[in-house]
């Protein structure tokens, strides 16, 4: 069983092409999708905050003042959590934040991705909207005919002119199909892939 999807040509004007049913008539996996999310947001996090305890922070090496006789509370370092530039008592270290998602359950939630874009119709083929030129204004006037406040194009050649049209306009967004994530997918008004990059994601998600 194949599936159709828009395909919209410089001009405006719209045809169709056919897609494989396994890839894009995937039911929707709410759960999934979200745990998909919730694993790509997890995996960019720095993880790079790092603090000293005690036994790290310099200094301390001697007793401050002496035991007995004057008034305070004793104390035999300096490098105590209760002093001023003292280690932290449980001081914070380097970590991964990654969370484990096996292969097949991550191209199942893509594919319910894609089917839902679909479904919704927010999901174009064009390769007319690959630009010529490296100049933002050209690659306006493309997107013209493409109605969304995000736009997230997927391509199959990724090339300097796409590249440098495209990175001073705030609502697009460019990737490969090997590159694509759940979460540009989910927060884009509308997806343009190319034919070639659409066959790229056929291949990958069969």
């Amino acid at each position: 069983m194949t599936l159709q999807v828009p395909v919209i040509n410089g001009q405006g004007s719209a045809s169709t092409i056919e897609v494989a049913d396994q890839v894009f008539g995937q039911l929707f996996n709410e759960t999934l999708i979200h745990q998909l999310v919730t694993r790509y947001l997890a995996g960019a996090r720095a993880g790079t905050k790092a603090q000293k305890t005690r036994s790290e922070v310099s200094g301390g090496g001697i007793k401050p003042f002496r035991q007995k006789g004057t008034g305070r509370a004793r104390a035999g370092t300096t490098r105590g959590p209760i002093w001023r530039s003292g280690g932290v008592t449980f001081a914070a270290k380097p970590r991964s934040f990654e969370q484990k998602l096996n292969k097949k359950m991550y191209k199942v939630g893509i594919r319910s991705i894609f089917s839902e874009l679909l479904r919704q119709e927010r999901l174009v083929v064009s390769n007319d909207i690959m630009p010529t030129t490296a100049k933002t204004k050209d690659f306006n006037q493309k997107l013209k005919n493409i109605d969304g406040k995000r736009i997230l194009i997927i391509a199959d050649d990724v090339n300097e002119n796409l590249i440098l049209a495209s990175r001073n306009i705030p609502y697009v967004e460019v990737a490969t199909a090997e590159s694509v994530n759940p979460v540009s997918l989910v927060s884009a008004d509308k997806v343009v892939v190319t034919s070639g990059a659409l066959k790229q994601i056929e291949e990958r998600l069969a």
